[in-house]
């Protein structure tokens, strides 16, 4: 059997649109359950994990919409974090956004109590957390060469959000802090959450915020590489290479287009399809 290389997130192409019409994203997770054993930690099994993400699609149906590439990518990356998306543990989430050139995609995003669940699987961190502050708190930070943070909050009557900040301190003796205020919050929102209905941002609003600002706490913080690999992957764009001729092999990139491969007939018309502007080359 000979191959053909198809762009499976181009909507517009007609390889990936009858090659989506035969495959419901429920069927896409199922035929990589093998993958999806392979990058979760032992202690979840794939079929588990298979059926939360399918419950995703239930309670999502713009999930379904989305690009199997975009969306594969983005559970897979869940299953190598081993964290749950789209549950109430609210770890992670797979959120439906629309591109401008290929219709809707699956965006990855942590959730707070992913954030923190990897901070701890770390074993770099002595404590990890995020606290909002409202109006009528008691709230004052300095920086500089002695950096201070003191907060109180108000026994009643807080008011609105005012503040997000978080606090880390290293076993190995460092510590830091950031603070953001709700309007930098909510530009970082608008600016990285890309998500159309259904965002966490709408539904848990605090929650996201305080894993933002623990990003930005950490940006500069001396950690491992396997542990800022894993944040950076946040928000980011993911595709799945779909590679027919490797079993059980899977590669999760950034970035815009994503070379799948199908396999054709010998002897049927060789299509090649750019991979920088997923046409069809001449």
């Amino acid at each position: 059997m000979a191959s053909k290389k198809i762009n499976v997130n181009d909507t517009n192409s007609i390889v990936s649109q009858e090659t989506e019409n035969k495959m419901t994203m429920n069927k896409w997770i199922k035929s990589y359950t093998n993958q999806i054993g392979a990058a979760l930690p032992s202690v979840m099994t794939p079929e588990r994990f298979a059926r939360i993400c399918m419950t995703a699609v239930t309670q999502n149906p713009a999930l379904g919409e989305c690009t199997p590439g975009s969306f594969i990518g983005s559970m897979l990356t869940a299953a190598q974090l081993g964290l749950e998306p789209n549950t109430p543990l609210g770890q992670a989430y797979l959120i439906p956004f629309r591109s401008k050139d290929r219709g809707l995609e699956c965006q990855f995003q942590l959730g707070y109590r992913g954030m923190i669940e990897l901070a701890h699987r770390s074993g770099e961190f002595k404590d990890i957390s995020a606290h909002i502050v409202y109006e009528n708190d008691v709230f004052e930070y300095e920086l500089g060469l002695d950096p201070k943070l003191k907060h109180i909050p108000a026994m009643k009557d807080r008011g609105e959000i005012a503040w997000v900040y978080a606090v880390y301190h290293l076993i190995s003796g460092g510590y830091g802090f950031e603070v953001m205020s709700k309007s930098d919050v909510d530009l970082h929102r608008q600016k990285f959450s890309k998500a159309t209905g259904f965002s966490p941002w709408k539904t848990n609003w605090e929650e996201m915020a305080k894993k933002t600002v623990i990003k930005k706490a950490l940006k500069y913080a001396p950690l491992s590489t396997d542990f800022v690999r894993n944040v950076t992957k946040d928000e980011a764009k993911i595709d799945f290479n779909l590679d027919s001729e490797s079993e059980g092999g899977y590669n999760i990139i950034q970035g815009n287009v994503v070379e799948a491969e199908v396999e054709v007939e010998e002897g049927s018309e060789q299509t090649q399809i750019d991979i920088e502007t997923g046409e069809i080359a001449e």
